[in-house]
């Protein structure tokens, strides 16, 4: 299990280096180096599988597939992984959409650049989001939060559409200052108590480090996590990057890269910091529910009829909406709030890779994402012309805005349970304002979702005489669709596959909670 958990380090990035020296020929220019990234992310799916199936269920709570190693003894930075219940839904995660989106290059040839930068950069992303979610030093993680940028920045900058390089850029620039401002944080909260390993700042729950130092550790730790979750209002980078992203870029950037902002602050801020973030929970449960609004607010702005919407950027305000959600769950400090959060990470994962795939399906057959003309006379149509399409998009839509038995609800309803009744530090009547604005926003999101599915889906088709029709889905439309469509319906019909993973995780995070 040990030199399992290293070898889904060390094999993206062995086969990063390896994708630029495939020697290629125009015939097989695409082909040889889309497969090495299907081969490299299928084995890296197999060994997360492997070492799910290889977990001790009945102790989630233990740090299991250990590694740890000095690194730099002068600093005393370790080479320490390992996953609990927390992060392995999230390893797991991450090495499924990265296979599903080799797969996609593999049958859809990416415009632009040469395909061989193209995966060794999807490689190098996945390896940097596996580490951090397998780091367990504060300066490993660091190191591996920002080894996702670099190649984020050039998925989008080299084969994105429209307005690529300044999306880039904006990303690139707001990520940045807020790692600086994470690092400081981290390195207060490890000097302060002497150690960078986040297993023991976890077990000692702020024991020896001042009042005054956690406050300043979680201001700044949270702000850098706060721009990449992203917190309104650190998410205007977020609209640019997904509309101007590949569809594999996309489906990465909402499906995991997301999830390293609420993920660091279950790990880090809330065992090893909890008297700061006593103090800031109310802040942050306020911009989480000022998130869901505001995000639902422009989904409904964007989808109203001679808006000129874009769809994708109409499902990144949806994420800013969702991860408001699971921040609110964090802001409880409860474990049924922990739960929530950490649930409807892994639900948003699923439901928002899937909507990012469809969207790249839809523009494919309509040339055109624009929302009006979509919905216009001859539009999309999808129930009549494309029937399949047309009911996985209905079905993603629906997941998204929390029906029951699908993965979208558990989330969102235990965060606004745990909202109902959060730690005994916090205000109750504010957190049950936030449970009402939040619970409002559930309705904005059914509207807006109901609305774009109305408009996409539904119609008459006008093809002019001889115009051939769309074709149905295609086979690795399927190989795309029916995994995640197979976990967000397992997730939404039985919640304890995740909920007995993370729950004892967050009782050990949050030893003196009694809910």
């Amino acid at each position: 299990m040990n030199l399992l958990l290293t070898a889904l380090l060390a094999l993206p990035l062995l086969g990063a280096a390896a994708a630029p020296l495939l020697r290629t020929n125009a015939a097989n220019a695409h082909r040889l180096p889309a497969l090495l990234g299907v081969a490299v992310t299928g084995a890296l799916l197999a060994g997360a599988l492997a070492l799910a199936a290889g977990f001790d269920h009945d102790d989630p709570a233990r740090m299991q597939a250990e590694t740890d190693v000095s690194w730099i003894p002068a600093l005393g930075v370790r080479l320490h992984l390992g996953v609990d219940g927390i992060s392995l839904p999230l390893v797991v995660l991450t090495a499924l959409l990265a296979f599903l989106c080799a797969l996609h290059t593999l049958a859809r040839p990416p415009e632009g650049p040469r395909t061989a930068p193209l995966v060794s950069l999807l490689l190098l992303l996945e390896a940097g989001t596996l580490a951090t979610f397998a780091a367990l030093d504060l300066v490993l993680f660091f190191l591996a939060f920002e080894l996702v940028l670099v190649p984020m920045y050039f998925l989008i900058a080299r084969w994105g559409g429209a307005g690529r390089e300044a999306a880039a850029w904006r990303f690139v620039l707001y990520t940045v200052l807020g790692s600086v401002v994470m690092l400081l944080g981290l390195l207060l909260l490890g000097g302060a108590a002497g150690t960078f390993d986040m297993v023991a700042l976890a077990e000692a729950h702020g024991d020896g480090i001042g009042r005054g130092t956690q406050i300043l550790a979680v201001l700044a730790i949270a702000l850098g996590l706060a721009v990449k979750t992203p917190m309104w209002p650190l998410h205007s980078w977020l609209p640019d990057a997904h509309t101007a992203a590949p569809t594999t870029g996309s489906v990465l950037l909402a499906g995991v890269l997301l999830k390293m902002g609420t993920y660091g602050l279950v790990r880090i801020a809330v065992p090893a910091a909890p008297e700061g973030m006593e103090v800031f929970a109310p802040y942050l449960g306020a911009f989480a529910v000022a998130g869901i609004v505001y995000g639902s607010l422009a989904c409904l702005s964007l989808s109203r009829q001679g808006a000129g919407g874009d769809l994708k950027r109409l499902i990144a305000y949806s994420s800013v909406g969702h991860m408001g959600f699971v921040l609110l769950g964090i802001a409880t400090l409860t474990r049924t709030g922990l739960n929530g959060a950490l649930f409807a990470n892994v639900a948003h994962g699923l439901i928002t890779g899937l909507l990012f795939f469809l969207a790249g399906s839809l523009k494919e057959r309509a040339g055109t994402l624009d929302l009006d003309r979509l919905a216009g006379s001859g539009g999309a149509a999808l129930y009549a012309r494309v029937p399949r399409l047309g009911a996985l998009l209905a079905f993603a839509a629906v997941a998204s805005l929390g029906l029951p038995g699908l993965a979208g609800f558990w989330g969102e309803l235990l965060a606004l349970l745990g909202a109902f009744d959060p730690d005994n530090a916090l205000s109750r009547p504010a957190f049950l304002t936030y449970l009402a604005v939040a619970a409002f926003g559930t309705l904005l999101t059914a509207a807006y979702l109901l609305i774009v599915v109305r408009r996409v889906c539904t119609g008459s088709p006008a093809e002019a005489p001889g115009e051939p029709a769309p074709p149905g889905l295609r086979a690795h439309e399927y190989a795309a669709a029916v995994p995640l469509v197979a976990l967000i319906l397992l997730a939404g019909l039985w919640p304890a596959v995740l909920l007995d993973l993370t729950g004892p995780a967050v009782r050990d995070l949050l030893p003196g909670a009694l809910r």
